[in-house]
């Protein structure tokens, strides 16, 4: 066993190692793997290829690696605690909560420090999950999966069409589209740095509950059972939710699927203990988003493709496979 471990964490390394050497390398212009290695040993600030490898690509799948991490890591614990093989982020309207109050904030707050654009995001994130899993409470039969997951859809594209609205209305349309069409190719690196703090106690918190979410999952009655104080895992859980999401959209707007995907892959290569979804969710769900961005220069080469556009490839069948196969069940 210590060995197959050790072999899978050598193939993730090797395999991390690949995904960040690709990013680096290729793009609208192809840089050759010594000029990359030479940008970290003998940094030119002249030599416009360093500066393209050090200001725009590293920041950038970087990014991509602890968004898509943190996404993937919101959606197991979202599936945990709610049994809905169909909750995750950007369906729950967590995602849209943040880009609202985002909105928000560059109209009434055009000057905002990065750190409180962070902090708002936060707050969104909590106010769309309150939203939608409130009322989804008042309706018969609003906590099945199908029901939350369309609420949380209607709910969503309410919060994004009040959101544009008032940003032509002020006419921030095009300061907001940045959330709206996430584009990794315009991260902020301060953003990115000042979100590090958030993330690590968001990640640890989610690690830490992950042997109770094993017990949430078996039903509300069957964990209260056990002695969980199944109100308090939940509770952790949303937090933990609000964080990662509230600073994935932060540092680099809206992103949809990755938090339906990647718990599932988990789910099916690990099983179903979540003391392993969920660290393997965080290792897949970097490196699918990853590898999503660098799709994502090639489809429409030499410009970029919004990164939406590629997880919806593989989101939209997938979600409409998920509702085939399982119907309105839960877990």
């Amino acid at each position: 066993m210590l060995k197959k471990r050790t072999i899978q964490v050598v193939f993730l390394i090797l395999f991390l190692l690949i995904t960040v050497s690709v990013s680096l390398i290729y793009g609208s212009k192809s840089i050759s793997l010594t000029t990359v290695l030479d940008t970290f040993i003998h940094f030119d600030t002249e030599n416009m290829d360093h500066l393209i490898v050090r200001t725009s690509r590293l920041p950038r799948v970087l990014g991509a690696l602890l968004i898509g991490a943190f996404l993937a890591v919101s959606g197991a614990l979202m599936q945990g605690i709610t049994r809905n093989f169909l909750a995750s982020p950007s369906i729950m309207g967590v995602s849209d909560g943040s880009v609202f109050v985002i909105t928000l904030c560059l109209i009434f707050l055009p000057n905002v420090a990065p750190t409180m654009m962070i902090i708002y995001s936060l707050i969104g994130s909590a106010f769309g999950a309150i939203l939608v899993f409130s009322i989804a409470r008042l309706l018969p039969g609003g906590m099945t999966p199908l029901t939350l997951a369309i609420l949380g859809t209607i709910l969503g594209t309410f919060l994004n069409g009040l959101s544009q609205a008032l940003a032509t209305y002020f006419q921030v349309s095009q300061n907001i589209s940045f959330w709206y069409n996430a584009r990794l190719h315009q991260m902020d690196p301060t953003l990115i740095k000042l979100a590090i703090p958030f993330a690590i106690f968001g990640l640890i918190l989610a690690f830490t509950i992950a042997r109770y979410i094993n017990i949430v999952s078996l039903g509300d009655d069957t964990a209260q059972g056990l002695g969980i104080n199944v109100i308090l895992i939940k509770s952790l859980a949303m937090l933990s939710v609000v964080i990662l999401t509230g600073i994935s959209v932060a540092i680099a707007g809206k992103i949809a699927f990755i938090g339906l995907i990647i718990p599932h892959i988990a789910r099916f290569l690990v099983g179903q203990n979540y003391k392993r979804i969920i660290p393997f969710s965080c290792i897949f769900g970097g490196l699918f988003l990853a590898w999503s961005d660098i799709i994502s220069r090639y489809i429409n080469h030499p410009f970029e493709t919004p990164i939406g556009v590629v997880t919806a490839i593989f989101g939209v069948p997938f979600f409409l496979y998920l509702i085939h196969k399982k119907g309105g069940r839960s877990f």
